[in-house]
């Protein structure tokens, strides 16, 4: 036993050395507890339930289980999360399961049977790895990749890090820095101009060290699959409501979010989407024609696609919760549909203006039934491999429960996405005159304001 554990420790140092992600050491050697063979995913979890059961049951509480949660949505009590709720990306998981629920963590969500109840569906390991080994397959329905050692990754776990959380949340979308525009590759290790918080020279610190854990239950809603907004937390928690030295500083705490100040700009290091545009995919091309940035601005499969990078943010109020498109509710095809708007005016005084990522799109929907379509992209019918929308349609629709009239068109689309991460030196933050300065970044009429604040107190928001 001596002999197998230093040579699994000698292992993963110098996996540590050569695997981006790999961590130094397992925190808890599981070789005693752990033991071999095992050829599937519900094996190994069938040997963690052993201990850990009440754990398991913490976790199938939670969102990253169960994809979906009771909430209150502009005044309707819904069930919304990834599972059902409509983007502008790849539209929806119905009818694309086994290529969406790669980035669950559980096994064998190839479609609406999926077993929440059953606990050997768990996957601890790709939140658990410290070898930084494992992955799962890209259309597996969540399971593990085939070339993974399993024995050895269970043997190996610990408590996550920015490699397992980034896993998934680095590449949502379709790709790196697709979705968030805050949360890519370069957050992994980054710099201290990229993130001054998760610098690895530095504070260095872990996803846990804000979005603090208990039971397996992680705090944080992004507005697209949590618009409720039940479990926020603010910079606050560290930084106290006065953290200035100059009070004129603190004073705007009450209206403006840190993160306005303190995240200049987002998509530092690695372009993000900005636009996709579904209406023009399956026209002849290659793809071979990049942007400034070295990105596909055209794909066969997907249409066209807009990049930014260093990327000034839409600026809004915001009072934790926001509006969003529910399935099946009615749309008005000449006009934008917002899928995802964050709540909150100049005369809510729980609102702050926050930073956001704006993600515009053009996405199919049903020109009879006047809503949108969640197509099927992915599989046998699906329009990756076929090119045909009514086909991708008429599946998608069953796939989700909803008519489908057989006519189809493109509308305009939006999505706000809140930037939280990427928080610049507090060298690099706004100054007065970004904001409060003739072609400053703020619109202060957009925002309900009669003027710029700092010109006129009777702009201020209290008037």
């Amino acid at each position: 036993m001596q002999k197998s554990f230093w040579s699994v420790a000698i292992l993963v140092f110098a996996l540590a050395a050569i695997l981006p992600g790999a961590a130094l050491a397992a925190e808890n050697d599981h070789s005693y507890y752990v033991q071999g063979p095992m050829d599937s995913g519900p094996e190994v979890t069938a040997q963690c339930l052993k201990c850990h059961e009440k754990h398991a049951t913490d976790f199938m509480k939670t969102t990253h289980w169960t994809w979906g949660m009771e909430q209150e949505v502009d005044g309707r009590k819904v069930v919304r999360g990834k599972k059902n709720a409509i983007n502008n990306f790849c539209t929806s998981i119905a009818g694309n399961e086994p290529r969406c629920t790669s980035c669950h963590a559980g096994y064998g969500w190839k479609d609406s049977n999926f077993d929440f109840s059953n606990a050997g569906n768990i996957d601890c390991l790709v939140c658990h790895d410290t070898t930084g080994t494992y992955t799962k397959e890209p259309t597996g329905a969540g399971n593990p990749s085939k070339r993974v050692d399993l024995v050895y990754v269970a043997q190996n776990v610990g408590k996550p890090s920015r490699y397992n959380c980034g896993t998934c949340h680095f590449y949502g979308g379709g790709g790196d820095a697709v979705k968030h525009g805050d949360l890519d590759s370069s957050i992994e290790y980054p710099s201290k101009d990229i993130d001054v918080h998760m610098d690895t020279d530095g504070n260095d610190f872990s996803c846990q060290e804000c979005h603090e854990t208990k039971k397996h239950s992680i705090p944080g809603n992004s507005l697209g699959v949590s618009p409720g907004g039940t479990s926020h937390f603010s910079c606050a928690k560290c930084h106290t409501d006065e953290p200035h030295t100059q009070a004129r500083l603190n004073k705007h705490v009450a209206d403006v979010a840190c993160q306005t100040c303190h995240i200049p700009v987002f998509a530092k290091d690695v372009p993000t989407k900005l636009s996709w545009d579904w209406s023009t995919a399956g026209e002849e091309g290659n793809g071979a024609e990049k942007d400034e940035y070295g990105k596909h601005a055209y794909s066969k499969k997907k249409g066209h696609f807009k990049w930014g990078k260093n990327v000034i943010p839409e600026y809004l109020w915001y009072n934790g919760t926001a509006s969003a498109y529910e399935r099946g509710d009615k749309i008005d095809p000449d006009k934008i549909t917002r899928l995802t708007y964050p709540k909150g005016d100049i005369k809510d005084k729980t609102a702050k203006i926050f930073p956001f990522k704006l993600h515009s799109g053009k996405q199919i929907y049903d020109t009879k039934n006047k809503y949108f379509i969640t197509a099927k992209i992915y599989g046998d019918g699906g329009y990756w491999r076929d090119f045909d929308w009514n086909k991708a349609a008429t599946l998608g629709m069953k796939a989700s429960g909803l008519p489908y009239s057989g006519e189809y068109g493109f509308a305009a689309t939006e999505m706000y996405w809140r930037i939280n991460h990427m928080v610049s030196p507090k060298e690099d933050a706004l100054s007065c005159l970004d904001c409060h300065d003739e072609g400053g970044r703020m619109d202060w009429k957009a925002l309900g304001y009669k003027g710029d604040p700092m010109d006129n107190p009777k702009y201020s928001r209290s008037k």
